[in-house]
């Protein structure tokens, strides 16, 4: 019996369970590690000193909304699923999106962030939402595949906010929320690649 065939069992179609990588939340490490570990992307600076420019706002607006997509999606997905790895990696976008909560709060703009979950004022995500809960429910093949889809959107949005900004604090918070999707897009593509699957 192959390494695959182990790792694979039937539950209405693709259910993968038993496998040590989701419970580890992923074949190589970061923000995809055990609940509970270390994240090192959720620091904000103190004390802002100048105000924001309406692009900065924009940026910042939609970046909150787009951590609790991912958190909303993540929970949603191990729910349905219950492989770790969504689990884990829900926990570190909590992390961001209070990361982004912290800024709001220092610059003084209010929240857009609804506390229903798979609630937004952006219909843009709003829209993707809806598609990655559809998709992510068919299959837990199709939910890890949601996974890589969401930070493959947030690694280009924080792209787009950092070359937006010249503040030092909201540059800060925005690449270590770059380093933490970057490993959680790891974390997903691992997961695809044992199954076979080109992420």
């Amino acid at each position: 019996m192959n390494k695959l065939t182990k790792i694979l069992t039937t539950f209405g179609g693709l259910l993968l369970v038993g496998l040590p990588l989701f419970a580890q939340g992923g074949p190589r490490g970061g923000n995809g590690a055990p609940a509970g570990a270390a994240c090192p992307v959720c620091a904000a600076t103190p004390a802002a000193t100048q105000p924001l420019t309406l692009e900065e706002t924009k940026w910042l607006l939609f970046l909150r909304e787009e951590e609790k997509l991912a958190r909303d999606v993540y929970l949603n997905l191990y729910d349905k699923w219950k492989l770790i790895v969504f689990s884990n990696i829900a926990q570190s976008e909590q992390r961001h999106f209070d990361a982004v909560g912290v800024l709001l709060a220092r610059y003084g703009v209010a929240d857009p962030a609804s506390d229903k979950p798979g609630v937004f004022v952006n219909p843009d995500l709003q829209k993707l939402y809806d598609n990655l809960i559809r998709d992510g429910q068919a299959s837990a093949l199709a939910a890890l595949q949601a996974g890589a889809t969401i930070e493959k959107h947030d690694i280009q949005d924080l792209m787009q906010a950092i070359s937006a900004t010249n503040k030092a604090d909201l540059e800060r918070v925005y690449r270590n929320l770059l380093s933490g999707s970057l490993s959680h897009l790891e974390a997903f593509e691992s997961h695809l690649e044992v199954l076979g699957v080109t992420p």
